[in-house]
């Protein structure tokens, strides 16, 4: 089930899980990576919302049905995220992000300790830089860009065909989510990425517990680089999922769930 609140005067979208939930329960928020939106996590919001948490898978702003305009950097993206969060009645929360809402929810970890209990941070790196030709390819509005994401970013397993949900072909899931995206969302979430830099400055900020899941075989954001950002947090844990790349989520989802349950369930 979905549901809509208003931040900004704009319609703001998000997914719950199907489920009732309370005011006294605690929450969770999902933030979906650059040119994604709140079905990347599907199978996560079910699973978190029916072990009795409150959970909101987010359209961020241009992406899927929140309304527009896209926000072009990172920490305005952040604090969209608390916004949402007190429209929602949220005073603190897990954030956890994928990708590009792993920057998100990382900035705003560093700068609203106050509003993040815990961390979770999936297909992350100590630096986000994006390829000259994939920068390029996403400005023209090719579909090359879509295309490069999903070569680069799933694991061989994904890229082969199986999958425990049957019917569900990763590899086209992912492309097609990508293209179906509004002219220019998937070019700006790109520069938003290439432009923050060096994560490992608000790294260092986080106070509260926070928890790393990387996919072994991800191009996107290497294991190593997402380590040594782990490194940098005091007290950081790592799950490591193997024959996995980029997009966990639906990758792995099996043992996605393993990781996440010590953590949220």
């Amino acid at each position: 089930m979905a549901f809509n609140l208003i931040v900004d005067g704009k319609t703001a979208h998000a997914a719950n899980g199907s489920r009732e939930n309370s005011p006294e329960e605690p929450a969770v928020i999902l933030i979906h990576g650059a040119g994604l939106d709140r079905t990347i996590w599907q199978m996560q919001t079910r699973n978190i919302a029916f072990q009795g948490r409150r959970v909101y898978a987010v359209d961020l702003p241009g992406h899927g049905y929140s309304e527009g305009p896209v926000i072009e950097n990172v920490e305005e993206m952040a604090n969209w995220v608390i916004r949402f969060m007190d429209a929602a009645g949220v005073d603190r929360a897990t954030i956890m992000g994928h990708s590009m809402g792993s920057l998100i929810a990382l900035d705003l970890a560093s700068r609203y300790p106050e509003r993040a209990e815990s961390l979770i941070l999936t297909g992350v790196a100590e630096a986000m830089p994006v390829h000259l030709d994939l920068l390029a390819a996403a400005r023209a509005d090719e579909p090359l860009a879509p295309e490069l994401i999903v070569f680069w970013g799933l694991g061989e397993r994904a890229q082969t065909g199986g999958h425990p949900m049957p019917g569900l072909w990763v590899h086209g899931a992912s492309e097609v989510l990508l293209k179906n995206a509004e002219s220019g969302v998937l070019a700006n979430d790109l520069a938003a990425c290439d432009n923050f830099g060096d994560v490992k400055e608000r790294a260092a900020k986080i106070i509260c517990p926070t928890f790393f899941v990387l996919g072994r075989d991800d191009k996107m954001s290497p294991v190593k680089s997402g380590q040594r950002l782990a490194d940098v947090i005091d007290g950081a844990q790592v799950n490591i999922l193997e024959k996995c790349g980029h997009m966990m989520m639906i990758e792995r989802p099996n043992e996605m769930y393993k990781a996440l349950r010590p953590l949220i369930f």
